[in-house]
């Protein structure tokens, strides 16, 4: 009789983790370069044979690999990614990877992020332009241009966020590992004037939470049972 109670609890925590990442989405739904987070559930079994018990983990975040809708701009500075690749810019809790490409010139010539955070080059580097020589001109693969001249590169990075990710803002992920740049390869490449948007379904996302709550109600409901019942119990043998 414990067992159901202690099942139906451990599938609450697993269903609160899923609530917060669903809320999560539909609160993004409008974040450029903002990426889905899904949770992953395992079994966790105690014991062995007939008196086997399944219990619910509390599950693994992982990031939906599925890129957003491309939206043109028509800004200079606005850069999406074609292919699987990030973009890395310096913050102060280190390397975040990000797909949001909304930068702007600073009055130093730095390329940074709207947030005022460094985009890198290739090299791990800041990207350094001439703030008098105004937006450059960018190749698809990455290489950026002024008057001319070739004046340094966006760089494309390879990125696994794996299980249990921390995010950074609202569409980066920090990145704990060494950067790996994404040179020569011809499916990944840059489009100027263009942003990619976030690659949530509010639609789906919301079926997700009305599921959720629904499932969520039936376990509350099963614990409310089960309670219920070693009451009950107690009381029989008590009277006895």
């Amino acid at each position: 009789m414990q067992d159901s109670l202690y099942v139906a609890l451990s599938s609450q925590v697993a269903l609160e983790r899923r609530l917060n990442t669903v809320a999560d989405n539909v609160a993004n739904s409008t974040t450029v370069g903002f990426r889905a987070t899904g949770v992953k559930f395992e079994d966790v079994v105690s014991g062995t044979g007939p008196r086997a018990v399944s219990f619910a983990s509390s599950g693994s975040t992982y990031l939906s690999p599925v890129s957003g809708s491309m939206l043109e701009t028509g800004n200079p500075l606005d850069f999406a990614i074609q292919g699987d690749a990030w973009f890395a810019v310096a913050t102060p809790a280190g390397t975040v990877m990000t797909r949001d490409g909304r930068f702007t010139l600073a009055n130093s010539g730095a390329l940074v992020t709207v947030e005022g955070h460094p985009v890198l080059d290739a090299g791990g580097a800041p990207i350094q332009l001439d703030p008098n020589d105004g937006p450059p001109e960018a190749g698809s693969d990455g290489s950026l241009t002024q008057d001319g001249r070739l004046v340094g590169a966006i760089g494309l990075f390879a990125f696994e966020p794996g299980l249990d990710f921390q995010r950074y803002g609202n569409s980066g992920i920090l990145n704990r590992n060494r950067l790996e740049p994404q040179v020569d390869t011809q499916d990944v490449g840059v489009s100027q004037g263009f942003v990619e948007q976030s690659n949530v379904n509010p639609m789906l996302e919301m079926m997700h939470l009305i599921q959720v709550q629904r499932t969520f109600e039936n376990m509350s409901a099963l614990i409310r049972d089960t309670g219920s019942s070693v009451d009950e119990a107690i009381k029989t043998l008590g009277s006895k």
